[in-house]
């Protein structure tokens, strides 16, 4: 089979013929860069994507009238960091809390998949931006566009068998299906007057062995979990390993392929998918077996129509037995089949655990992962002080929070004491409600943002844990996760409520999903206005109360009762909404 072979005869979308004419991905990057503007062209802009960058626009922050009579827009970059596992140095992280002081927004987000976002970059200062990055030896690429994405894993620094193992797969994989172009190092890391090299890095060669010219069809994700440990919610991606735990060893993984969150409202032919399983791989075979599978999605994947290009489009309409074919044709022999080994529990790691070796490590929980200092809280100072005292091992989580590593018994207290210095709650301060709960950035910057969701949900679980305590409830582990729109990137199509933005103001809540990410939420309520959430949800939390089987969870007990039980005791308590 040929590189990018795709057997639709469709015309391609235009993003594939932006990424055949790139040049693999140089395109005219390099002479905008050079020109005194705000922002980049339409193809470019789909470009810089793999490099690790997105154009965005404040819209709080749009300037006058131009001569169209449109409102000038405020052009910004945020640049997303690639960290396998989400591992990192304390002195990676103070470099990007200077990065954002000086050439960002002054705030620095946690990703929901293990990374780092800068915000507020201007063209101006990207190429400084993405250089700093890799001197302190992390990169950029291929953390946005249409590749193999940062490959997520549990990041809890335990000295055990397991956990080492887990975390070198995602770093093997991430470095193996990263992009072989020399233009990510041409672009930002050569000194554009004497054209000479900061950094080594890259491939000569004249093509990707892996992606081919035109790369993906559409972005591509990677988690790898465990059996009593789901924490990198395994089902929702692209490609999943579940690791197979034989006397303390990991002897292999259950591949699971084609889950997917991100959906379209206008267009039907699109819908969330958890992945399914597919075989068992040795650990020997993992890194080859996840070639193969991307590359039965190079060439098989939906190139002309972007909104049914990812992966679990084209496993959903060719089926699980056909997609295993292909990929053991492209890795050269059959596979064995999924042994039992499934997900079966979900730690956060938030609080204080050992790590086996007689240190310490401390879950730190960051609300929605957002780092700023204000009056009251100051997140970034705290992580300075952490940071340059402590130093102790970063490690990012995929609930947006942060592992200080390597903590000495006798430094337990001073983290703590650093901590509320400067106005912060401590893990086990914070209520449950509010410790499981994540958002995505929404509004200004998001382009496809419809509502708030990062700056509005502290404010709705303040109000949401008002009426859990005032029901006894303030002990129920529950996910809540909201979105600023349909496409998910806080995954609230799993959770056990889900709140997604769908018209301004308004938001569309799903229940019935489970902490343990392996059951998709159903529509409770539609266009439910922001401030009636909570009291729209209020007649299910009372039904929960009094209905539930013993140890039930909340996503459970709303899946046994089903929705037209749900909204009956809604009618019948006179909710707003």
């Amino acid at each position: 089979m040929s590189d990018n072979e795709n057997t639709t005869e469709e015309k391609l979308s235009p993003v594939e013929g932006m990424k055949t004419a790139s040049r693999y991905l140089r395109g005219t990057i390099g002479a905008e860069l050079a020109q005194d503007t705000t922002h980049f062209g339409k193809e470019d802009i789909q470009l810089l994507k793999f490099h690790g960058t997105y154009q965005q626009d404040d819209r709080e922050a749009r300037g006058g009238s131009t001569e169209s009579g449109k409102s000038e827009k405020a052009y910004s970059f945020m640049v997303r960091c690639r960290i396998p596992a989400g591992i990192m140095t304390s002195e990676q992280l103070l470099a990007h809390l200077d990065i954002c002081d000086e050439i960002g927004n002054s705030t620095l987000k946690v990703t929901t998949r293990q990374s780092l976002q800068l915000h507020g970059i201007l063209k101006s200062d990207l190429r400084q931006c993405i250089k700093r990055i890799n001197d302190t030896l992390l990169s950029t690429l291929s953390a946005c566009g249409d590749v193999n994405r940062n490959v997520m894993a549990c990041p809890a620094p335990y000295h055990d068998n397991i956990r080492p193992v887990l975390q070198k797969l995602a770093y093997d994989l991430a470095m193996h299906l990263a992009p072989s172009t020399k233009a990510y190092y041409e672009l930002w890391l050569k000194d554009p007057d004497t054209q000479e090299e900061t950094l080594e890095g890259g491939s000569d060669e004249v093509y990707e062995p892996i992606y081919g010219k035109t790369y993906l069809p559409r972005k591509f994700k990677t988690a790898i979990a465990l059996p009593d440990d789901n924490c990198t919610d395994v089902y929702t991606n692209c490609l999943g390993f579940i690791a197979v735990i034989r006397d303390g060893q990991v002897i292999g993984y259950n591949v699971v392929v084609g889950g997917g969150l991100g959906v379209t409202p206008s267009a039907k032919k699109t819908f969330p998918r958890l992945a399914t399983r597919m075989a068992f791989v040795t650990t020997e075979q993992a890194v080859a077996v996840a070639e193969a599978i991307v590359k039965v999605q190079r060439d098989f994947g939906y190139r002309a129509d972007r909104k049914r290009a990812r992966l679990k489009y084209l496993i959903h309409d060719m089926g699980i037995e056909w997609f295993r074919g292909k990929v053991e044709e492209y890795y050269g022999s059959k596979l064995a089949d999924c042994t039992e080994d499934d997900v079966r529990e979900h730690d956060d790691h938030m609080g204080w655990d050992e790590q086996g070796d007689g240190r310490w490590f401390y879950g730190f929980n960051v609300e929605n992962g957002r780092l700023y200092d204000d009056e009251d809280r100051a997140w970034k100072a705290a992580l300075r002080d952490i940071c340059t005292q402590l130093k102790p091992e970063i490690r990012l989580t995929a609930h947006q929070s942060i592992l200080f590593c390597n903590i000495e018994e006798k430094d337990k207290a001073k983290l703590e004491s650093l901590i509320k210095k400067r106005g912060l709650p401590l893990t086990e301060e914070i209520s449950n409600v509010r410790r499981w709960s994540i958002a995505c950035v929404a509004l200004p910057t998001c382009g496809l943002a419809i509502t708030e969701s990062e700056r509005a949900l502290p404010g709705l679980i303040d109000e949401m844990e008002k009426v859990l305590v005032e029901m006894g409830l303030e002990k129920e582990l529950f996910t809540v996760r909201m979105t600023g729109c349909p496409n998910g990137c806080a995954r609230p199509y799993n959770a056990d409520i889900g709140l997604v933005g769908k018209a301004k103001g308004k938001y569309t809540v799903f229940v019935g999903g489970t902490r343990l990410g392996t059951r998709l939420a159903f529509i409770y309520k539609d266009l439910v206005p922001f401030e009636s959430i909570v009291s729209t949800l209020k007649p299910v939390f009372v039904a929960f109360k009094a209905e539930r089987l013993p140890n039930e969870t909340f996503g459970d007990f709303c899946t046994r009762a089903g929705n037209e039980q749900l909204l009956k005791w809604h009618d019948e308590a006179g909710s707003p909404a």
